[in-house]
């Protein structure tokens, strides 16, 4: 029997807990073949120069397996920017940020930090009289949830609708879960599906403006108009879905790592200005999004000693590059104190995360927090049961032990440095 390539062995759930091994092999070879044709990219160099080449593609319609229909992602649903290419991308991102961030709102995220220290405070205050927990159900999961519902203006209540389309698109986006043609089918249509009750809430909106972004996005014209009811519908749903989803691998793939690592959660707990640092390097060594696997040569390229032809595929491994030995020392190490560390936790060139902002202050005020409020906190086994999917990968559950909840908050009172101030970008 053909033994598997290294990128198909990554993609086995049995390597889920720790692909690290494999990803230090796949290195190796900076370009090499998955048993799909993918070209799969691992090093930092090699990674960095094709997010920002023009000739590599985010637009999936570019593949020759693109599954054409007339009505190709839903009916009349246009797609969402991060799979979209310049000048669209470009525009519609220009767009969103008006009411997300810098330069035109460049308080937002920041001024949510009070309202998010008090989330983590309900959630964790929620756990007293307790001594075990499952931290991802408990408070990795509701708080992002409760935050994105927040920022966007969709109602908390309708969260076990919306759960069920996110689970649809972030199972459509992992490549052991059927041909590439069927995973897009059922992403389109569970796009659709939730585009269609975000319409409903903005055509609401228009007649009841509040200040949350799917309000002001339905109701306020910039110097470039406004999105078409279809673009908003399209877009909005994937930042619900991202906008939370990545967040919660990010938190509890930072306890478990803080737990692994008992010096540094002492330190955040009695140093909570430290988490600044510690989310960098968390991106860095246990970042939430492992692959990029949407990306298609639009040309010849070289890259790595490989010629990447026309129309193929190509996975960019995020966290191999980011744990490349010969762009950090020590890559194995979990070191908040290591300078300068740009990684590729976020991704880097046009399509770097449009949601940094956000996972970063949210991981800022968890962290310290569950570190400070948990009593003698512990692991119940090691490792926890991990999600299915290798591209967005963090523990299913995060199973823990305390012995009692401490007083809070403190968060609350204490300043912060606005979110994404310490790392430069690739």
């Amino acid at each position: 029997m053909t033994q598997p390539s290294l990128y198909d062995q990554i993609l086995d759930f049995s390597n889920r807990a720790n692909p690290y091994p494999l990803y230090a092999e796949l290195r190796r070879t900076p370009v090499s073949r998955g048993d799909d044709g993918s070209h799969v990219v691992s090093t930092y160099r090699e990674i960095v120069a094709l997010l920002h080449d023009p000739r590599v593609s985010s637009d999936q319609r570019n593949r020759p397996d693109y599954p054409w229909t007339d009505e190709p992602a839903g009916p009349g649903l246009p797609p969402f920017f991060i799979i979209l290419d310049p000048p669209e991308h470009d525009r519609i991102r220009r767009l969103l940020m008006r009411h997300f961030g810098p330069p035109h709102d460049p308080d937002r995220i920041v001024s949510l930090t009070s309202d998010m220290a008090e989330v983590v405070g309900k959630l964790i205050d929620n756990l007293a009289g307790r001594h075990e927990a499952d931290l991802v159900d408990e408070v990795a999961y509701p708080f992002p949830v409760t935050v994105i519902c927040q920022l966007l203006g969709v109602p908390r209540e309708d969260q076990p609708r919306f759960r069920i389309w996110a689970d649809t698109l972030i199972t459509a986006l992992d490549p052991t879960t059927g041909d590439f043609p069927a995973r897009q089918r059922r992403r389109d249509g569970a796009t659709a599906e939730l585009g269609a009750y975000l319409g409903e809430l903005a055509d609401a909106d228009r007649d009841r403006p509040g200040n949350d972004m799917l309000s002001k996005l339905a109701t306020e014209d910039g110097p470039e108009g406004r999105l078409s009811r279809e673009e908003l519908m399209s877009n909005m749903a994937v930042l619900l879905i991202a906008g939370h989803e990545t967040t919660v691998n990010l938190i509890a793939n930072g306890m478990l790592t803080l737990l692994r690592y008992p010096e540094w959660l002492q330190r955040l707990r009695r140093q909570p200005e430290l988490s600044a640092r510690i989310v960098e390097e968390l991106l860095r060594y246990e970042p939430p999004v492992q692959l990029l696997t949407s990306r298609t040569a639009l040309d010849d390229i070289d890259v790595g000693g490989t010629t990447i032809p026309a129309g193929a595929p190509i996975v960019l491994v995020l966290a191999a590059g980011s744990r490349d030995p010969d762009h950090v020392s020590h890559p194995d190490v979990f070191d908040p104190d290591r300078p300068d560390n740009e990684h590729l936790g976020f991704g880097g060139g046009i399509h770097y995360c449009f949601g940094a902002p956000l996972a970063r202050a949210e991981a800022q005020v968890a962290l310290p927090e569950l570190a400070r409020r948990l009593e003698n906190l512990r692991l119940v086994s090691d490792p926890p049961p991990y999600r299915p999917n290798p591209l967005l990968r963090g523990p299913r559950h995060l199973p823990v032990r305390f012995d009692s909840v401490a007083p809070g908050p403190a968060v609350r009172g204490r300043e912060r440095q606005p979110a994404g101030r310490q790392l430069h970008h690739v």
